[in-house]
């Protein structure tokens, strides 16, 4: 049982070592693909990355407004 949920992980370890060891590097170095040195890396490797992030709305400025019933 315990192997199975292991079994995708081995296959792309397997198939693509140097991708999924840099992938996992990468994530546990909390590396965004995004900034600077892995965008420029990528790059290089011919790698577009897309981001998965959305922007976050500006913060309101000034006072606000409530009402309370």
């Amino acid at each position: 049982m315990f192997f199975e949920e292991l079994k995708p992980l081995a296959q792309e370890l397997i198939h693509e070592p140097t991708a999924f060891l840099g992938g996992f590097v990468a994530g546990l170095l909390r590396l965004n693909p995004d900034e600077d040195p892995l965008r420029s890396w990528l790059a290089n490797q011919g790698v577009n990355p897309t981001s998965t992030a959305r922007p976050t709305p500006p913060p309101p400025s000034g006072p606000q407004r409530i009402s309370i019933d």
